[in-house]
């Protein structure tokens, strides 16, 4: 298998999520969203984990209290969708939640409500994990 950068699959799924935008417009369930995201990133032969369960750590407890990540490629980029007016600062700590659960380095809030998408599309770093070379310029 080839180790695909998360820089480039987060390209890869942009233009993926673009493409099923301009078909199917905003206004869908989150849920079809993600199955046509799902079906997109098979046909381009990219893994993907659809409603991938977290799980909390304290100390020696171990907690699953039901979060879960919208969808993981190759276990390496974390994709949240939404269907919401625009991305606020709760998303980006969800995700930045949900990255330092999962031990993930870099995510992508899809938000596939909005009239054009890459409008609705933000980059998330999780710079503890992100290697100094790779960190990402700020916005």
């Amino acid at each position: 298998m080839i180790d695909i950068p998360e820089n480039h699959l987060a390209h890869t799924v942009i233009g993926l999520a673009i493409e099923i935008h301009k078909a199917l417009g905003p206004g869908l369930k989150e849920s079809a969203y993600r199955e046509c995201l799902m079906y997109e990133l098979g046909q381009n032969g990219i893994s993907a984990t659809s409603m991938k369960p977290l799980s909390v750590t304290y100390k020696n407890l171990h907690i699953d209290d039901g979060y879960s990540i919208d969808l993981v490629l190759d276990d390496k980029l974390a994709i949240e969708l939404e269907t919401c007016d625009q991305i606020s600062d709760q998303h980006v700590h969800k995700m930045l939640r949900n990255m330092k659960l999962g031990n993930y380095r870099l995510g992508l809030i899809i938000n596939f409500n909005s009239p054009l998408l890459k409008n609705g599309i933000r980059r998330v770093a999780n710079h503890r994990l992100l290697p100094d070379e790779n960190r990402l310029m700020p916005e």
